[in-house]
């Protein structure tokens, strides 16, 4: 695994470990604690994907000549979840049990589909195509030189 799959899957594995604080939260009954988790992780998230969509889908999509593959179904589960997560800090905003564990199952199930695809498939690819290009390099260094791997 090169430095970009390293680096991205570190940082997915850091989200979920936040995403498990957000549950154990709710689990407890401690709604300031999953909320303030809940944001955390939907800011983290959002914050990858700012780094898959603004760097290094573009520049696999312009390396590969590739735009109606796995990139579009990424950025397509993207939205999916962006709404998903919408829904997790909003019921965790209102000490909503349900919704927060309709939210989180839904979530969880779909992170974990498009982890392993990305880890697995995409993050590969783009080891082999943009792994030593400056700027994606300087991107996902941006983002997960915030965390510990």
């Amino acid at each position: 695994m090169t430095s970009l799959s390293r680096k991205m899957a570190a940082h997915h594995t850091y989200c979920d470990d936040v995403f498990a604080q957000a549950e154990a939260a709710a689990e407890r009954g401690d709604w300031p604690a999953c909320a303030q988790a809940a944001t955390q992780f939907r800011d983290d998230v959002l914050a990858h994907f700012a780094i898959e969509e603004d760097a290094i889908f573009p520049a696999f999509e312009a390396a590969t000549g590739m735009t109606e593959g796995p990139t579009r179904v990424m950025r397509g589960e993207h939205v999916q979840m962006r709404e998903l997560m919408t829904l997790l800090v909003d019921a965790a905003a209102a000490a909503d049990a349900a919704g927060f564990s309709d939210a989180a199952e839904t979530l969880l199930i779909l992170l974990q589909q498009h982890n392993m695809k990305e880890e697995n498939i995409l993050y590969p690819m783009c080891d082999q195509t943009v792994g030593s290009d400056p700027a994606v390099d300087a991107a996902v260094d941006g983002l997960t030189g915030k965390v510990a791997p």
